[in-house]
């Protein structure tokens, strides 16, 4: 039997790791157990309702204020003693978070084997996306196996000496996870009319843009460039905006200072998983700054202007259903107003082809981490 220990701690990370977490749990030559750090509490609880995923452990560290410093050193003090508790062969992580990059960390010290979801994802600037992109590149230095979901993050992991048996391209999580919440809203009739009636402020007549921001590079002025920018969008009478506000108190009090007097801009709080997969299929585009949203949303047919300055995933800028646009307040408009007046272009990006996954990256996961630890036992 193999014993892996899952760990997430955010919103981003439970929705990508609960596909795999529930393929490991329905293995029998596998004893799993999940580790939920806590870094995000209500956003985090929400998406383990919509996955029926019950912890067996939770370290619960989320504080009011909460720093990097805080996260890093209280996740690797509840996670010594988990390890020790667990005693697992694997620790998985995924992504970038601190949470993954501290659980990796953890796992280096007690000598575990790491085993790293989405793997391989770069920028080439350390401060973009901050801290992400160094958490990233510090679990890669950890990590035994290694998950990049395409042939980019496998190349990249390639050109920093990473064995080929030690990486596996398998697609990413978050399509495995899409198609499952997608296929639950379709199946479920009472799930799509609960949502039609939560979200029936919208005007059919009107184009809906969906709108998120929460990274935290965009703070120093960049959040607030891109809410006057739709400040001034809002005010077209074909269109309105759907902003889910981050409960950052930085992305609150931005969002609300500029966009709150808006009529044409619904500030509403964070949505769980389901409806908000909902909102992105209502939507006629999305702007966000999200990297898991730049992976879901060309599965959906819907353009991506993403309020970046750099991305860690190009595939959708390659596949053209994304653009990476900045958070200039004119770029912004700019692209906004090409994709609702030019019905040729808007054509061009709403094809729904995705190039991160084909919905089966879990399945691909287990197998290679049993493989290896087959390989392994047989090499002693």
């Amino acid at each position: 039997m193999i014993r892996i220990l899952s760990i997430f701690g955010t919103r981003p990370e439970a929705i990508k790791l609960a596909p795999v977490v529930r393929a490991f749990a329905a293995d029998p030559d596998i004893v799993h157990a999940t580790c939920v750090t806590g870094q995000h509490r209500q956003m985090l609880d929400a998406v383990l309702d919509v996955f029926d995923l019950k912890p067996e452990y939770d370290l619960d560290i989320m504080r009011p204020g909460q720093d990097l410093i805080h996260i890093t050193t209280a996740v690797l003090d509840g996670l010594s003693k988990v390890i020790a508790e667990f005693r697992p062969d694997w620790i998985v992580v995924q992504g970038d978070t601190t949470t993954a990059m501290a659980g990796a960390l953890a796992a280096f010290y007690s000598r575990v084997k790491v085993a790293h979801v989405e793997a391989g994802l770069r920028t080439g600037n350390i401060f973009s996306p901050w801290p992400e992109e160094m958490n990233r590149k510090l679990v890669g230095q950890l990590a035994t196996l290694h998950f990049p979901p395409t042939e980019i993050a496998g190349d990249n992991l390639r050109r920093e000496h990473v064995a080929e048996a030690d990486l596996l391209v398998t697609g990413n999580t978050v399509i495995d996870a899409l198609q499952w919440v997608a296929a639950r809203i379709d199946d479920k009739v009472a799930i799509g009319s609960r949502f039609a009636d939560r979200f029936a402020f919208l005007d059919p007549a009107k184009r809906m843009i969906l709108v998120t921001g929460h990274r935290r590079e965009n703070f120093d002025g960049g959040l607030e460039r891109v809410c006057r920018a739709l400040a001034q969008i809002g005010q077209r009478p074909d269109v309105e905006i759907v902003y889910p506000v981050h409960l950052n108190p930085n992305v609150q009090k931005t969002a609300r200072e500029v966009l709150g007097e808006n009529d044409s801009v619904h500030l509403i709080e964070p949505q769980d998983y389901l409806p908000f997969v909902y909102l992105m299929r209502r939507a006629y585009m999305i702007v966000t700054d999200s990297g898991g949203i730049q992976e879901e949303a060309p599965g959906l047919g819907k353009p991506v202007l993403v309020t970046r300055d750099t991305t860690e995933r190009p595939e959708a800028m390659m596949a053209g259903t994304a653009r990476l646009i900045g958070t200039s307040s004119e770029a912004l408009i700019a692209n906004v107003t090409e994709l609702l007046d030019d019905p040729d272009a808007y054509a061009a990006m709403a094809q729904a082809r995705n190039p991160f996954g084909d919905g089966k990256a879990s399945a691909r996961i287990v197998e290679h981490i049993k493989q290896n630890s087959r390989n392994m036992g047989a090499a002693k």
